[in-house]
């Protein structure tokens, strides 16, 4: 195998096509993400790519690149994002990719690779699996999934519509909308908000697979989805909820109406993003019937280093998490990016 950079059109072009005909391929594999990743927060991408003797594709690895003054230089595949990791056809490829990635990581004297897969690999690096997917199947008609439904689920759906909870689907006109609903939740979680200028790119560069799903209350946006469509999977990777409304049930006014537009899209299968095992969202996402996907998050680390901790889980940072939820909504709009451009 022949490892190379991604540097020209022609291999550019025989990246989408390995991309586009292998059937584990996700939405993030494509070029494209590393772009917008770079313009948006400024990290390197590196996309590696394996060809054998009579130079046919038979493998890639996007890696992004950050560098960090808190958290240090990591390599990730891809960050921001559920899925990504190494794409080939034999063990060969995988190999040689993963033993070039590890000599890319000791140039660049990066701490870490993380590598995010959707299905194991037989390989040695340290892994982490206690994050699931929920997948949902989906009937060709959106009535027959509404009916399918327990109805404690159907009543909950309807509460919002008796309060006359409206919801709609679209593009660039709802993202305001949708980052008004969204900046207010991650402070009420303590999490630094992404800039609402990555949310624009993935609208203008993703405009047929991108859209913005919002339930409103007297038109005033009180939940909002971000979903991305890829073959026949809908994901919905950014959903919030504004809590000053929970008591009428916008969450599930929103997961409604995203799971209606996906039936009506002609999708299969709908993906409500990653979760913890037996977390609160894990068990919101389970009353749906979607069933849990092992993900699994494999790590190599330079000599000495231990497996990174960059969640709010660690309990190192409660205490930023805690002075983080008493700040105004604006000045976490402000200060945000420029911390979360860092947490993969």
């Amino acid at each position: 195998m022949t490892i190379t950079c991604v540097h020209d059109a022609l291999d550019e072009a025989d990246w989408e096509q390995f991309v586009e005909s292998h059937l584990e391929a996700s939405q993030y594999h494509a070029l494209a993400w590393g772009g917008l990743i770079h313009r948006v927060f400024g990290h390197m991408p590196y996309y590696l790519m394996a060809r054998d003797q009579e130079g046919q594709v038979r493998g890639v690895l996007p890696l992004i690149y950050m560098k960090s003054p808190l958290f240090g230089r990591f390599l990730t595949s891809m960050p921001f994002l559920n899925y990504g990791g190494v794409l080939c056809e034999s063990a060969d490829a995988r190999d040689a990719l993963l033993n070039a990635a590890a000599e890319v990581a000791r140039g660049l004297e990066a701490t870490h690779i993380e590598l995010r897969q959707a299905a194991p690999l037989e390989i040695g690096w340290p892994v982490r699996s206690h994050k699931v997917s929920m997948r949902l199947e989906l009937p060709q008609r959106y009535d027959d999934l509404l009916k399918a439904f327990p109805s404690k689920l159907r009543s909950q759906v309807r509460r919002g519509e008796k309060e006359g909870m409206t919801s709609r689907h679209g593009g660039l006109e709802l993202l305001d909308d949708f980052y008004q609903v969204f900046a207010r939740n991650m402070r009420d979680l303590g999490t630094p908000v992404y800039g609402k200028g990555f949310f624009k790119d993935i609208l203008l560069t993703f405009s047929k697979e991108a859209r913005i799903c919002a339930a409103y209350l007297a038109d005033r946006p009180v939940a909002a989805g971000f979903v991305i469509g890829f073959r026949q999977t809908l994901e919905i990777p950014w959903a919030s909820s504004d809590r000053r409304y929970a008591r009428f049930a916008p969450n599930m006014a929103l997961y409604n109406a995203a799971l209606r537009y996906a039936c009506t899209e002609g999708y299969r299968e709908f993906d409500f993003g990653r979760s913890t095992i037996n977390s609160g969202t894990y068990r919101f996402k389970e009353q749906w019937g979607a069933k849990p996907l092992a993900l699994y998050w494999y790590y190599w680390l330079s000599k000495e280093t231990k497996l990174p901790e960059l969640n709010p889980q660690n309990p190192k940072y409660q205490l930023a998490i805690r002075m983080w939820q008493q700040l105004p909504v604006p000045v976490t709009k402000f200060v945000g990016p420029a911390i979360v451009k860092y947490l993969p």
